[in-house]
């Protein structure tokens, strides 16, 4: 994998800001900002970023700056939940109804067990159909279970592959409950702290100085998140229906979506790189070991192929054309690229090199994290303010990501 040996935020401010669009806003072929940054095992090979960190500020992006990294946030949490699991306070193929509390279950299939692996591989028989970060700070996950249209009707939980980002509240309710802690506050216990990384979950858990670099989010060339000037939101979750916004109302496994486990982690570009450093190391970077080699190869194990009929290789609500499979092998919370079936378009790289990793598409970003296992390099990018993307020349994924992804 090639890299950039030069960083364009060393150009002059003036300079990137006439190279935006003349509204301020984004177009389909060139975001706003993008960083990328290139590793192996050992460290960073390759650093390049353009672009404005927050146009009204006039602050240019740096590789420092942590970002809304949109739904790699999921595999992220996996790494907790496998931590977890290796202490023994998890099992993967347990009811999990037992640690919520409550009986979930397929209204089709009621004697299927629902478990944290069928969660995590979205083979769970969830749908997004009913929503998922909706549920407010005071409300419980469990009632918006209650609606028909959370559930996919016509397959039984293990049989189908169904994107839902609604599996990853449960899964942050189910680990709340087993350890009593809020998940943010988990996840900074369990991966982001041990790791050296200034990140957070939603921002309540970052600290001041980390939320002053703020990535902003940008669609149709307005600010849509993180647009707080310079200081944490007076509200990081979603408030009471009155508006109040007291966190001593959480209670443990009450309301997953609070902390936004499916895609509201900001994390740096260049702390991402070192979470692939982590999966390149089998569990292991810069003399830390947080995970067994043996759980890094679980995570990565693809626990469903795509076959006509067995899934949706594509997430219902994204922006990916659905006519070439973004999506055709996943294991926990990991995709797998370049897939050698007809119907499949997921290698942005081109090379047919088999990386694994996650994407992330959400509020006008674009993000991406893959490893190369076997060549022991690796890939961590986002864009910003990247309206309806071109599609790619050679893959499902649109041609920005394959440009940054190639690096090109």
């Amino acid at each position: 994998m090639h890299g950039f040996p030069y960083c364009l935020c060393c150009l002059a401010l003036p300079l990137w800001l006439a190279a935006l669009p003349a509204s301020g806003g984004e177009t389909g072929n060139r975001p706003i900002a993008s960083a990328r940054v290139a590793f192996d095992r050992d460290g960073i090979t390759a650093t390049r970023v353009t672009g404005p960190a927050d146009i009204e500020a006039g602050r240019r992006l740096s590789a420092d700056d942590p970002v809304r990294i949109a739904s790699v946030s999921k595999l992220v949490v996996a790494i907790a939940v496998m931590r977890l699991v290796e202490e023994g306070a998890l099992d993967l193929d347990a009811d999990v109804s037992r640690q919520l509390g409550w009986p979930l279950r397929h209204p089709q299939w009621p004697d299927t067990p629902i478990t944290l692996r069928l969660l995590l591989s979205h083979r769970s028989g969830l749908t997004d159909g009913a929503g998922y970060w909706q549920v407010p700070l005071g409300g419980r996950l469990k009632e918006l279970l209650g609606d028909p249209r959370a559930w996919d009707a016509a397959h039984a939980p293990g049989d189908y592959w169904r994107y839902a980002n609604l599996n990853f509240p449960l899964v942050a309710a189910v680990m709340e409950r087993v350890t009593g802690e809020r998940f943010d506050r988990l996840m900074d216990r369990l991966v982001l702290r041990p790791l050296g990384i200034a990140g957070c979950y939603n921002w309540d858990s970052c600290d001041d100085a980390t939320a002053a670099r703020a990535v902003v989010l940008y669609q149709n060339g307005k600010p849509v998140r993180d647009d707080h000037r310079g200081r944490k939101p007076d509200c990081a979750v979603t408030p009471t229906p009155d508006g109040r916004c007291d966190l001593s109302r959480w209670r443990a496994g009450d309301n997953g979506a609070l902390f936004s486990p499916q895609g509201g982690l900001r994390i740096s570009a260049t702390d991402l790189a070192k979470i692939g450093r982590l999966l390149l190391g089998d569990g292991s970077v810069d003399g830390v070991r947080l995970l067994s080699p043996a759980s890094v190869r679980a995570m990565s194990q693809p626990l469903w192929t795509y076959a006509p009929g067995n899934g949706l290789p594509y997430e219902e609500d994204g922006d990916h054309r659905p006519d070439k499979g973004f999506t055709c092998r996943y294991g926990l919370a990991v995709q797998t690229l370049a897939t050698a079936h007809a119907d499949c378009g997921d290698d942005p790289f081109g090379d047919g090199v088999p990386r694994v990793g996650h994407a992330g598409n959400a509020y006008g970003l674009l993000s991406g994290l893959w490893v190369d296992p076997a060549g022991g390099t690796g890939v961590a990018y986002f864009a910003t303010g990247v309206g309806d993307a071109a599609p790619g020349r050679h893959s499902a994924f649109s041609a920005i990501e394959e440009t940054l992804a190639r690096g090109e």
